[in-house]
C-alpha cells in the first residue's frame, strides 16, 4: 500500500489586489498521506479535490473585508471567492492546503503544497500542515468540509445582490459521499445442477 501520493493541478482565476482585477494562471503540487486502507475513500477524496480545482476555475479571489468590490462582482454576476487577507499566492495556497484538507476528511491527508503562479515571478511559496495557518485558524468556509467557497452571499439592505445558479452544497449532489451505494433489485442466485452421465448401451 501507498503511504504517500503526490498531484499536480492548475487553474485560471482572477485576483483583486490593489484596487485592479488580474487574471492569474496558479500551478500547485500536492504530497498527501494516504490515512484510508479504502481505494474506495481515497478515490472519492482524490475526486473532492478535482471538483474543488473546477470550482475554483474563474472565480474572482478578493479580500473579505473589500466589502463594495465584492458586492460589484456579484452585480456583475462574477464568481467571488472572499479571503481573509489579501489574495497574494502565500494566502491562496495557504487556503489550498486548509480546505484539501476539511474535504478529505482525514481520508488523504494534504502535508505539503508548493503554489506558483504568473503573478508570482518565478517564486513558489511553499506550505506544511505543521505550520501556522494564520487567518485560516479562524472559522470559515475553509474548514468546512462542504464543496462551498463563501460564507454565503452578501446581502443589501436585507436582498440579495443577485440570484446565482444554484451550486451543490454538499457531496450528496456530486455524488462524492463517503457511504458506499448499495445496488437496488439485483438478486442473487445460487442455481444447483446435476448432471448425469449417459453410459453406452
Amino acid at each position: 500500500m501507498t503511504a504517500r501520493i503526490q498531484r499536480d493541478f492548475e487553474f485560471v482565476s482572477g485576483v483583486f489586489v490593489d484596487n485592479e482585477l488580474y487574471m492569474n494562471i496558479y500551478n500547485f503540487d500536492v504530497h498527501f498521506n494516504v490515512q484510508s486502507e479504502s481505494i474506495e475513500a481515497q478515490n472519492i477524496a482524490l475526486d473532492r479535490v478535482k471538483h474543488l480545482i473546477s470550482t475554483l476555475e474563474n472565480v474572482v479571489f478578493v479580500y473579505d473585508k473589500d466589502i463594495e468590490t465584492i458586492e460589484k462582482l456579484y452585480n456583475a454576476d462574477i464568481r467571488v471567492c472572499p479571503l481573509p487577507e489579501e489574495p497574494y499566492d502565500q494566502i491562496v495556497g495557504i487556503m489550498l492546503l486548509v480546505k484539501i484538507n476539511a474535504i478529505t476528511e482525514g481520508n488523504l491527508v494534504a502535508s505539503d503544497i508548493s503554489i506558483l503562479s504568473k503573478m508570482s515571478d518565478g517564486v513558489s511559496c511553499l506550505h506544511s500542515i505543521e505550520e501556522n495557518t494564520g487567518p485560516f485558524k479562524l472559522k470559515g468556509w475553509w474548514n468546512d468540509s462542504s464543496p462551498k467557497l463563501s460564507n454565503g452571499i452578501p446581502k443589501v439592505k436585507g436582498k440579495k445582490v443577485v440570484r446565482l445558479p444554484k451550486t451543490p452544497n454538499n457531496w450528496d449532489d456530486l455524488n462524492l459521499n463517503w457511504e458506499t451505494k448499495k445496488e437496488s433489485n439485483v438478486i442473487s442466485e445460487i442455481v444447483f445442477a446435476s448432471f448425469e452421465s449417459k453410459t453406452e448401451k
